[in-house]
């Protein structure tokens, strides 16, 4: 018989396992570029979806790697994840990639578990805490698609901004006081924030949409198109901004 787990420490394996699997597969260097990416989808993406199986079978589950369940809609608990987020950084041998674990009960991330392997470090939602004292001025924002509204709030903040790869480590970088910002539009799905939204709340940052609305999770529509995680003191302000930037071009893209 398998021992029983609690929620806490299966997310937090479920990132410690995951961020050794996609090491190991990159560290032997007999696979590069698109296939490494593949091996490390296909490969991290099996192992999860087998621990759950094994250890919470009535669990809803939502990843980026496998065709959706609609019974998941009908679960209270629901696990979404993202196995690798950041492929081409993984596959290209930057450090900013990431594994996203969370537990979702009834549309909010209750546990959550952020692993940025290549720094050996998970945060997770137990025990995370953001980073205060004196400001960074910068945002940190998509260096594959950046998008405009980033740029339009750090001028008006008189903030840099910092382009970076995978979600999660955008939002570990706020956590750790690197930056004082996440801002992010023009295209999300639910597995992109589920987890670094889970560990940032937990550890006091504001999370929402950058219209200012919470951010909700096992919806039937997976696409969550933007995100702003920032330090609590300055979400009103960065809100403002959006709005007008939207307000002069139609929308936050």
């Amino acid at each position: 018989m398998t021992a029983k787990v609690d929620d806490a420490i299966l997310t937090r394996r479920l990132a410690q396992g995951t961020g050794e699997i996609l090491k190991g597969v990159r560290n032997v260097g007999l696979l590069r570029g698109r296939n490494l990416g593949d091996a490390g989808d296909d490969l991290a993406q099996n192992w999860i979806a087998r621990v759950l199986s094994q250890h919470r079978p009535d669990d809803g589950v939502l990843s980026e790697e496998a065709a959706d369940n609609p019974a998941r809609l009908a679960k209270d608990r629901v696990w979404i994840i993202d196995p690798l987020d950041g492929t081409k950084e993984f596959a290209t041998g930057r450090q900013d990639w990431a594994v996203h674990i969370a537990l979702v009960e009834n549309g909010r991330p209750i546990h959550a578990a952020v692993g940025l392997p290549d720094l050996g470090v998970v945060f997770t939602s137990e025990d995370a805490k953001a980073v205060g004292g004196p400001l960074s001025r910068k945002i940190v924002m998509s260096h594959n698609r950046a998008p405009q509204v980033a740029s339009f709030v750090a001028e008006k903040m008189g903030f840099d901004t910092l382009p970076m790869g995978s979600a999660g480590a955008k939002a570990m970088h706020v956590l750790l006081g690197d930056a004082d910002a996440y801002v992010h539009a023009g295209g999300q799905y639910e597995w992109d924030s589920a987890a670094p939204v889970g560990v940032c709340l937990a550890a006091g940052l504001h999370c929402s949409r950058l219209d200012g609305s919470p951010l909700t999770y096992n919806n039937k529509d997976t696409y969550l198109p933007d995100v702003l995680i920032c330090r609590p003191e300055l979400a009103e302000d960065m809100l403002k901004f959006a709005a007008e930037f939207r307000e002069a071009n139609g929308s936050f893209a």
